[in-house]
């Protein structure tokens, strides 16, 4: 049972890792999880999400494991993250939480961003790149949400 114990905060933190430290005590555990665990419920799929904070440099690796999604953080670039997995896996992610602190024109402006890189096509879940802090204001989340509706349509309107 210890030897699961530190997988769990490794999970979120494995950029911090040695390359094979990350593939031993991070991927292997979430690639055990993944496949343990059940896809399908009431006659429908489950989609499995995989997310390792700082785990950019893994993204190919990450997107073997069997999960539908990689969620990425702000560190890593969704157009570059999107090159190299292809359409093996969504993306979810990756706005800075810290935007939220901005006014809502600059929001907007990194929301608009952020879908341009991803560009064209389905498989981008649009997300904060980690928490959200108790201290950003709800009024800038809601600007977010209205902004990424209404700017998303471009992007990833059914083909």
């Amino acid at each position: 049972m210890l030897a699961l114990r530190p997988c769990k905060s490794l999970i979120h933190r494995g950029g911090a890792l040695t390359p094979a430290a990350y593939r031993e005590f991070s991927l292997a555990y979430m690639q055990q999880i993944v496949s343990g665990l059940k896809r399908e419920a009431d006659g429908r799929r489950v989609p499995v999400i995989v997310f390792t904070k700082g785990g950019g440099q893994w993204l190919e690796d990450i997107a073997a494991i069997g999960a539908d999604a990689i969620g990425l953080d702000w560190t890593t670039d969704i157009g570059q993250a999107r090159a190299r997995v292809g359409d093996k896996v969504a993306l979810q992610g990756n706005m800075d939480p810290n935007t939220l602190f901005a006014e809502p024109a600059a929001i907007e402006q990194e929301a608009s961003r952020i879908l341009a890189a991803y560009g064209h096509g389905s498989g981008h879940v649009f997300n904060l790149g980690h928490g959200i802090s108790q201290f950003a204001q709800p009024e800038h989340a809601a600007a977010l949400v209205e902004a990424v509706h209404r700017l998303s349509r471009t992007y990833h309107q059914p083909g």
